[in-house]
């Protein structure tokens, strides 16, 4: 399953980026997620509870961020095992601009893939949790960026 958008953020990239680099603020916008512990630089062991139709399951895994180019870009991935419901993996390239006029453009592209009971829930219903999944993401990111650093002025 594969996962693009684009978000108009007020905020400048500098800002944007140093939240997106902060496991704080990464917890707090993760839908699910109880907890993000750094376990080396760029990576991390994630708890996170997550439902997909008629499944939950909590989630142990590993976040990465590699291929780091600040404030530009860079390319997470995850793996974690959510017991008998199965597991889910993943990756993203997050990318950020800077806009006329201020503020960030930030483009990512993501997948993800599942397997175990997950799998058989359906392809449809997978997509459909991940799409609200990734909204629900950067409608916390936005309010937690604007909390920070009042939106500027275009």
């Amino acid at each position: 399953m594969e996962l693009t958008g684009e978000q108009l953020l007020s905020q400048p990239r500098q800002v944007v980026w140093q939240c997106l680099n902060d496991p704080d603020v990464l917890k707090a916008c993760v839908p699910g997620c109880e907890s993000l512990e750094r376990t080396a630089d760029h990576e991390y062991r994630v708890v996170m509870l997550a439902a997909i139709g008629p499944v939950k399951a909590r989630f142990n895994g590993t976040l990465r961020l590699s291929d780091l180019q600040p404030p530009a870009s860079y390319s997470l991935a995850f793996e974690g095992a959510g017991g008998a419901a199965g597991f889910g993996k993943g990756g993203a390239r997050v990318a950020l601009a800077e806009r006329d006029g201020g503020g960030t453009l930030l483009q990512y592209q993501s997948s993800a893939q599942v397997g175990g009971k997950l799998a058989q829930i359906g392809s449809r219903l997978i997509g459909a949790v991940a799409k609200k999944l990734s909204d629900e993401f950067f409608e916390r990111f936005r309010a937690e960026l604007e909390r920070r650093v009042p939106a500027v002025d275009a």
